[in-house]
């Protein structure tokens, strides 16, 4: 497994993990496990995805996460009838943060 790709499924794990701590503390009522797993691995396959895709320049690789994140988020924010905003905008947002911690984790070079 290349670097890239084990950084997208670490961020998205991590990231997930955040999401399901900010979906119990916004819910007035308990969430099941299946709904939270689902929310996980939603995140998950947002950072598999990114982590396949090619290498590219930041602001492309950003913008490319963004159109995942959006993608993919839509199939978790569309099953829970368009209820849960914050949650498809945070797969947007994390569609961002995933892209730009595997560049800097494994593309960033210093420039003396």
């Amino acid at each position: 497994m290349n670097r890239r790709l084990l950084t997208g499924l670490i961020s998205g794990a991590i990231l997930g993990v955040v999401c399901i701590v900010g979906a119990s503390l916004r819910s007035s009522e308990p969430l099941s496990n299946t709904y939270l797993f689902a929310f996980w691995y939603n995140r998950l396959m947002i950072g598999l995805v990114i982590g396949l895709l090619q290498k590219n320049t930041l602001k492309n690789y950003v913008m490319k996460g963004v159109v995942i994140g959006i993608l993919i988020s839509f199939a978790f924010y569309s099953s829970t009838n368009f209820q849960d905003v914050v949650g498809f905008i945070a797969g947007i947002v994390y569609g961002a943060i995933i892209p730009l911690a595997i560049y800097l984790m494994n593309d960033y070079k210093k420039v003396h």
